[in-house]
């Protein structure tokens, strides 16, 4: 049905608005502006100025809410009105972890990354229920997006691990790489709905350099995270992004020589599907395109000392190319034939 493709379509989008806002928390250094999860210093809609977190007398609190008192956060074991002075009974330290800054840039950014992965689980949610209104009924795709709901809601709890975990470097990556799965299953159903599926007795030539360049591409994202690592350790430590660039570890070298071989395997892929005349041609000028934006910011950030912007850029174009590169993979396994719904 017309409604499911939509549906599709539109939950990749919100899945890379999902990334992009993601690295803008990264670039920012937002992650922590929430040290809570799902709400946000326990409130639904997260406060705005520092004096929300202080305690006040004569003030309701609901169970869970957080304030910031000797420089910890304090939870609210209970629902209750503050009296003229603070009852430490009704009050417990928070235990997830010890960081207790507010900043309301940091909170606002990280609360609209929230607001947007929860946009994102609506959106898978509706797919699902969207596959079992299809006539005829399709087992394939309501697979598809029954794995889709439950690795959104895996996501969702990798977020709240790397929040209790104050930002861990493993668990960023993770959360990363189930971004890209995400990505993944999203451009398999898409393939899905729109054609069959027909097997081939071995993979030709054209197929297999286009897997080893997804696979590439993937890797290259994860050594990326690495380098990321790196970058906000650095920072963490008062140095500059200028001293950690003169100083760059053996990995951010890897990263960029490899970035070099990804793009001599996909520059292979176009010539050879050129010369042979193929319909996926212009797909993979698509594919060059993003390649050279991906380079471009990151040269930027090599010799610009990481202007803003382009590192969230860096990675969502990164993640454009991976999703791109599937779809082109999946579809270059089967014959253009007439949608099955």
């Amino acid at each position: 049905m017309r409604s499911t493709r939509w549906l599709i379509n539109a939950t990749i989008a919100v899945i890379y608005l999902v990334i992009l806002a993601g690295a803008v928390v990264r670039m920012t250094g937002s992650g922590m502006g929430c040290p809570d999860w799902p709400k946000c210093f326990g409130y639904y809609i997260p406060p705005t100025e520092a004096e929300a977190l202080e305690w006040k007398p004569n003030k309701s609190y609901d169970k869970g809410q957080l304030i910031i008192r000797n420089e910890q956060l304090v939870e609210a074991k209970k629902t209750f009105t503050t009296s003229s002075s603070f009852e430490a009974s009704n009050w417990e330290a928070y235990i997830k972890h010890d960081y207790a800054v507010f900043n309301p840039w940091h909170t606002w950014i990280e609360y609209i990354n929230r607001l947007l992965g929860a946009l994102a689980g609506l959106f898978t949610l509706a797919l699902f229920l969207s596959t079992l209104r299809l006539r005829p009924f399709n087992t394939k795709l309501m697979v598809l997006a029954l794995i889709t709901l439950l690795g959104i809601l895996f996501q969702a709890w990798l977020g709240a691990t790397v929040v209790y975990s104050v930002l861990n470097p493993l668990k960023i990556s993770l959360h990363m790489l189930m971004a890209l799965v995400l990505v993944a299953l999203l451009f398999y159903m898409k393939f899905s709905a729109s054609t069959y599926s027909v097997s081939v007795d071995s993979l030709k030539p054209n197929q297999i350099f286009i897997g080893l360049a997804l696979g590439m591409t993937l890797i290259q994202i994860l050594i990326g995270t690495q380098v990321r690592q790196s970058v906000d350790h650095f920072l963490d430590e008062g140095l500059s992004i200028e001293g950690w660039i003169n100083k760059a570890p053996i990995i951010f070298y890897i990263h960029r020589s490899f970035s070099i071989a990804v793009l001599l395997i996909n520059v292979l892929i176009f010539w050879r599907l050129r010369t042979q005349a193929s319909r996926f041609t212009p797909h993979y000028l698509l594919v060059l395109g993003l390649l050279f934006l991906e380079v471009a910011t990151g040269v930027a950030m090599n010799y610009f000392a990481f202007p803003f912007s382009t590192q969230p850029l860096h990675l969502v174009i990164a993640s454009l190319l991976f999703g791109l590169q599937a779809y082109l993979f999946m579809r270059s396994t089967s014959s253009p034939l007439p949608s099955k719904i």
